[in-house]
Order: C-alpha cells, then sequence, then structure tokens
C-alpha cells in the first residue's frame, strides 16, 4: 500500500486540504477577539477536513452513519471545555488541556458501550448542553478585548498537529468503522490548540473565557451533524455538507447579532 502512488497522492491532498482550512481558520482568530475566537473555534475545522476526505473515501451511508458518532463526540466538548475553563483559572496549561482532553477520552470511551442512533445521541446533547452552558457562566470575562496575534511558527505547528490527527482518522476508518471515524473526526485538536495560543499569551482565565463562550456556539454544530445524516443519503453527501456548514454559520450568526443587540442595550442604558 505504501508503494502505491495513489496512497500518496492521497496523502499530500489530506496534507493540503487540512493545513489550508486550519491556517485559514487561524488568520481570520489572529484578526479578532474570545468572543469571535470562540465563534470560530465551534466552527468545524479539522473536523470538516476530515469529513472532506471521508466523503471522497466512502458512500453516503458510512457518512451518515459516522454522524452518529460525531453527535456522541459534540456532546463530550462541552465537557472538554468547562472542564479546561475550570482548571485553566488557577492550573498550568499542561494540566488544564491534559486533564480536560482525558476527560474528553473518557467521555467517548464511555459512550461507545451503548448502542446509539441520531435520536438518542441527540437527547444526549440536548441533555448536555444546558447543563455545561449554565456552568460555565462564571468563567465568561466580558471585560477581555485582547486581541491574539498568531506567528508563522503558531501557525506551522497547528496546521500539523491537526493534519496528523486528520490522516490518522482518515486513513483508519475503513478498520474502526463509521461510528467511530465520526467521534475521531472531531477529536478536539484545533480547539485546543487554539486554547494552547490563548493560555501562553493571555493567560488561563482569558483562555477560559473563550472554553466558556463556545458551549452555545458548539449546539449549531449539532444540529448541523443531524441535518448531514438525514439528508447525505438523500441529496448527496456534498449538499449535505453545504446545509450543514450553513447551518453552523447562520447559528453562530445569530449569537453574534444577539450579542450586538445586548451591547448596544448597554450602553444605551
Amino acid at each position: 500500500m505504501l508503494l502505491e502512488p495513489m496512497f500518496w497522492y492521497g496523502l499530500a491532498l489530506k496534507i493540503a486540504m487540512t493545513a489550508g482550512i486550519v491556517v485559514a481558520a487561524s488568520i481570520i482568530v489572529e484578526r479578532s477577539g474570545p468572543f469571535i475566537g470562540a465563534l470560530i473555534a465551534s466552527l468545524p475545522t479539522a473536523g470538516g477536513a476530515a469529513l472532506i476526505i471521508l466523503a471522497v473515501e466512502h458512500p453516503p451511508q458510512f457518512i451518515a452513519n459516522g454522524m452518529v458518532g460525531s453527535l456522541i463526540a459534540n456532546a463530550s466538548v462541552p465537557v472538554f471545555a468547562l472542564t479546561y475553563a475550570v482548571l485553566a483559572q488557577k492550573r498550568s496549561l499542561p494540566v488544564s488541556l491534559g486533564v480536560a482532553l482525558l476527560v474528553w477520552l473518557i467521555g467517548v470511551s464511555v459512550a461507545r458501550v451503548y448502542p446509539w442512533t441520531v435520536v438518542s445521541a441527540s437527547v444526549l446533547d440536548a441533555v448536555v448542553f444546558p447543563l455545561t452552558i449554565w456552568a460555565s457562566r462564571p468563567f465568561r470575562i466580558e471585560g477581555v478585548k485582547s486581541k491574539v496575534r498568531l506567528t508563522g511558527r503558531d501557525l506551522a505547528w497547528r496546521a500539523a498537529v491537526v493534519t496528523v490527527v486528520v490522516i490518522l482518522v482518515t486513513t483508519a476508518s475503513n478498520s474502526i468503522g463509521s461510528v467511530a471515524s465520526g467521534i475521531f473526526a472531531f477529536f478536539p485538536v484545533a480547539m485546543s490548540s487554539f486554547f494552547i495560543i490563548l493560555h501562553r499569551r493571555l493567560g488561563g482565565p482569558a483562555a477560559a473565557s473563550v472554553a466558556a463562550h463556545v458551549q452555545l456556539p458548539i449546539v449549531g454544530l449539532s444540529i448541523a451533524f443531524v441535518a448531514v445524516h438525514q439528508l447525505a443519503v438523500p441529496l448527496g453527501v456534498w449538499w449535505a455538507y453545504l446545509i450543514g456548514l450553513a447551518i453552523c454559520v447562520a447559528w453562530n450568526a445569530v449569537l453574534w447579532l444577539i450579542r450586538q443587540r445586548q451591547s448596544r442595550w448597554r450602553i444605551e442604558t
């Protein structure tokens, strides 16, 4: 397999696609504040790259089934972010992020024992999200306005780490199955790399504020997963992906508009 030209062409495509998506998202984050950063961090950057590659290599039904795994993974993401937000107040970056990632892994490992459907996985998300959104309220620092300036080195290592994860997931997809592929496609590696940059530049509480703000935006991601699950087979994967991405963007746009209105209301009062 390693000697076949198509393997290397496919690998080059994975690297170029993943690095391009991640770097583009990073540049946008560089020019925004923490709230916008949270909106960007919630978008399917690394996971989206993995899904694109999976769609090239697998039929629509595989992608539809994989969305069940992605819903399970997304239920663990707010717990991951909340864990990081709590620990980052006083703990070091390695401890805060290391424990948070361990919590995510434990969550998806335990969840895999149950035979999930799209309905039961959606119910799981609907139960977890309100709890973590409420629990994250104390860590949302509204006064944080600093922008994070990314260096070329930041972009390089971030793109490299995310690319490795995407390559591992997509390469292993034939052996681990659709649900597991859907789970690990949304391993929070891109979000983790963003927290690393924030923690190092602005400190734990500021990074924790982004982790707390990201709770509500990722709700849109679960809605998008359900849409892709339902539409991948009848409409085709690419149309399903486009609709799913539109849902994520529209959800975040609504959150931004609500925040803008709240800001104007505070100024007026």
